[in-house]
């Protein structure tokens, strides 16, 4: 592993949304996610413009084809990706998080759509997940490996949960790389995003951490690099929307 890539994992299990040293990173993102809970799925969609949405149909169409019996979502949040993953048809859909508060709202989202029978949500650990191994024929994640404390923890418990021949797919957001869409990207991300996110979420440092977050990660073939060590194969990065968000996926051996 070179020392760029050893730099950048460092700090982006050390990142944190608020300055607590008795708080590990994972009660803090705990904390950010149940005070932004009632605002979450509002500001996720207006802060994307609704393009969201198509990222995770595309996800899930590359899911599609492997005809997953069960699938597991991982910080599954308000539901969004784990009601997405519904489009698979899957017997059964588990999604976990930390985060309570979001994951009522996902419930109360799921039984509106009458998937109560179809979809689960838990409160689990990333790091830490309370399955056995070979579990699920497909695991799901969306905009959540940036929060695990320790990446390549929560990616080998990925590996150890998911069935041999399964198929793990991550949507996450990345850097756009061409001109004009890089200085775009940066400035709405770092500028605009933050102010929008204060006035609406009544907490100044989650969308500020957002940016943050996304600027630390491993994108790329440097993620595609911590899924191989993994244990995963046949890893793919596909870039969405000029660069701004990838799906990366990847399959058990």
């Amino acid at each position: 592993m070179n020392h760029k890539l050893i730099s950048a994992l460092k700090h982006i299990n050390e990142l944190t949304p608020y300055e607590k040293e008795n708080a590990s990173k994972k009660i803090q993102v705990e904390e950010m996610f149940d005070n932004i809970a009632h605002r979450y799925d509002f500001l996720n969609h207006l802060l994307s413009l609704g393009i969201d949405k198509l990222w995770r149909r595309s996800a899930v169409k590359m899911l599609k084809k492997q005809q997953p019996k069960t699938i597991l979502d991982i910080a599954t949040g308000t539901a969004d990706f784990a009601i997405a993953d519904y489009n698979a048809a899957p017997e059964k859909i588990i999604g976990v998080d930390i985060a309570e508060q979001m994951l009522a709202i996902g419930r109360e989202k799921i039984k509106a759509k009458g998937l109560d029978e179809k979809i689960i949500l838990q409160r689990g650990d990333s790091e830490n997940l309370p399955f056995d191994n070979n579990t699920f024929d497909a695991i799901t994640v969306g905009f959540g490996v940036r929060n695990f404390e320790n990446l390549e923890k929560g990616l080998k418990e990925m590996y150890r949960v998911l069935n041999p021949k399964g198929t793990v797919v991550v949507l996450e957001f990345s850097k756009p790389k061409v001109f004009p869409v890089k200085q775009l990207f940066y400035f709405y991300f770092h500028y605009v995003c933050p102010l929008i996110g204060k006035w609406f979420s009544k907490d100044p440092r989650a969308y500020t951490y957002l940016p943050e977050s996304v600027d630390l990660f491993p994108e790329g073939n440097n993620f595609i690099a911590k899924l191989n060590e993994a244990g995963f194969q046949n890893t793919q990065c596909k870039p969405l929307t000029f660069g701004i968000a990838s799906i990366y996926t990847g399959y058990k051996s």
